[in-house]
């Protein structure tokens, strides 16, 4: 697959803007609809407008450069020059990552903004320069929780026996296994059929996604018990971020700022939407005892005491100015 993106980009290569133009390509695996994909464009937009039109950005959506993994390496080899993951998807080259797979780590979204924007979030977009990865920001990618095709879920226990697929992440494996259910990883392009088969009994992930790749025609019941608010990433290849001059640098950060403030308003509309339509279309919507869910996982926070992933754990419960101490240690209550 990663030859035959190389070739797809050399191909458009050819046949794409005038030669005094630097022209930059971005790829990620969402639907053209999703907030990711519009906020890419407008940070097109902005480009153009900051360098005078002699900046570009073309956008490769619905995967058709690769999964997200490929994608990656494509920015290590010069490739491609941006994409979109989600942060566990960089936990393979950054382990300080796994820390927003921590479930219930956050108390609401104005603690993981005050993170992503602080300086754990900004220590971590630089952690990937070692692998030829540079952060630019984050995109939201709101909370993830369960959703199931035969019965629906109320609580731990009701997991028992059902095959959840997760992404290709060690820690959600981990995190769905502990709650009792047998974690199947399996790619996003294909987690339709495999709900709709009976590969898996059920998935895991935030509103707008469940709703946009249409999961809800087959899976009747979304448990809103929001066990983890893992981000997006905007990342770059640090090999073509070193052929550009400092001022086109500048003029791609300002883009991207602006593209982040953009999907940031796109998401919370689009979840909003997402919410009302699977409704419509005969989804059962629980609201989770999240108690239940946080004290069921509390040990995948515990196994990081005295690591790096701990430190940052308590950094950031540190800046959750909402909540007490003993709040913070009693995670159950903390969303």
């Amino acid at each position: 697959m990663m030859v035959s993106s190389i070739l797809l980009i050399v191909a458009l290569s050819a046949c794409s803007g005038e030669s005094d133009t630097k022209t930059l390509r971005i790829a990620h695996g969402l639907d053209v609809n999703h907030p990711v994909h519009q906020a890419m464009v407008y940070m097109r937009e902005r480009l153009q407008v900051y360098s005078g039109g002699s900046m570009d950005l073309l956008v490769y959506p619905s995967g058709q450069l690769g999964s997200e993994r490929e994608n990656l390496e494509l920015l290590q080899i010069g490739s491609l020059s941006m994409t979109k993951v989600s942060a566990s998807s960089l936990e393979a080259f950054v382990p300080e990552m796994k820390m927003f797979s921590v479930p219930y780590l956050f108390s609401s979204p104005e603690h993981l903004w005050n993170v992503l924007q602080g300086d754990v979030g900004m220590e971590l977009l630089e952690a990937g320069k070692p692998y030829y990865f540079l952060g630019l920001g984050y995109y939201d990618a709101g909370s993830r929780s369960f959703y199931t095709t035969e019965k629906p879920v109320y609580q731990p226990d009701d997991l028992q026996g059902m095959k959840i697929r997760v992404m290709n992440s060690q820690s959600a494996v981990n995190m769905v296994n502990t709650m009792g259910g047998s974690a199947t990883p399996v790619s996003w392009g294909e987690l339709y059929t495999a709900l709709q088969q009976g590969v898996v009994d059920g998935a895991e992930n935030n509103p707008p996604s469940f709703y946009l790749s249409k999961h809800y025609e087959v899976a009747k019941y979304y448990l809103l018990d929001e066990h983890t608010s893992i981000p997006d990433v905007l990342v770059f290849s640090t090999n073509v971020w070193k052929e550009l001059t400092s001022e086109q640098q500048s003029w791609v950060r300002q883009a991207a700022a602006d593209s982040v403030t953009k999907q940031r308003a796109l998401w919370k509309a689009s979840t909003e939407l997402a919410l009302q339509e699977v409704k419509k279309a005969g989804v059962e919507v629980v609201e989770a005892d999240k108690r239940l869910f946080a004290n069921k996982t509390a040990v995948l926070r515990e196994q990081y005491e005295g690591t790096k992933i701990g430190a940052l754990i308590q950094r950031v419960l540190a800046q959750d100015t909402g909540l007490s101490s003993d709040d913070q240690n009693s995670q159950g209550d903390a969303q």
